[in-house]
């Protein structure tokens, strides 16, 4: 219950500032799902253009007055893979496990992770990823990783108590591209030193219907997810949880 009211807590406070933000500049209009489809697309590969993975592997913009980065590759050019549903990983090489372990379908997650939502949108013919949304960041927030969230795994009686599916909580996406990688084996206090990255475009993630994101206030519809992580460690879930 902690965990829930802490997600909770993470998410309304700045989207509430963001939301404000941009009633008072600008309003995003609803476009038709398949030019949805196509500004998420477009706007992932200007991300990939525009951001770099630091020593650490976080995620970085690049600094139009700053050249101390100008050495660093474009995430484009670290071989991105693009799935057929549109999302997008890419494997740090750098940040394997060896040999890692293969991360089953069922498997409780122990995530490293900073999350970040956007919408792709067409501004003045420029189409790129706007309302930034912080989901949740556990290296500037508590520091460990963060274990089984139900974005990634609703298990059935947090499903229950909510009387909702799976696709309700789940992102799809992330669940898809995860299975590309292999897991750590790493104790909670260990330093992190993040694997990849996923790009989730909003058909792979909950499109436009109702989601666990949601309050009275607020949709997530059209929004995209990037996830920066390092999966510190797997186990075996028990069958009461499927």
């Amino acid at each position: 219950m902690k965990k829930i009211f802490f997600y909770i807590t993470v998410l309304s406070l700045p989207f509430i500032n963001s939301c404000k933000s941009d009633d008072d500049e600008t309003v995003i209009e609803q476009v038709s799902i398949e030019t949805q489809n196509t500004y998420d697309d477009q706007a992932i590969q200007k991300y990939l253009g525009e951001n770099y993975l630091d020593t650490q592997g976080n995620v970085t913009p690049f600094s139009s007055t700053d050249a101390a980065d100008d050495n660093y590759t474009k995430l484009k050019d670290l071989n991105p893979v693009t799935l057929p549903s549109g999302v997008v990983y890419i494997i740090r090489n750098s940040a394997q496990p060896n040999p890692g372990k293969t991360i089953g379908t069922a498997d409780i997650l122990k995530l490293m992770h900073k999350t970040v939502s956007y919408v792709a949108t067409n501004t003045e013919n420029t189409i790129s990823f706007t309302s930034q949304f912080p989901i949740f960041n556990t290296i500037a927030s508590t520091g460990v990783p963060d274990v089984d969230p139900f974005f990634y795994y609703a298990k059935s009686s947090f499903r229950t108590t909510r009387n909702q599916p799976r696709e309700y909580f789940e992102i799809e996406g992330f669940r898809e591209a995860l299975q590309h990688f292999k897991s750590y084996d790493l104790d909670d206090s260990a330093s992190y030193n993040l694997q990849g990255v996923i790009i989730v475009p909003s058909r792979a993630a909950y499109a436009r219907n109702p989601n666990y994101f949601d309050s009275s206030a607020y949709k997530f519809n059209d929004r995209s997810f990037i996830f920066n992580f390092q999966i510190y460690k797997t186990s075996e879930r028990p069958t009461s949880e499927f």
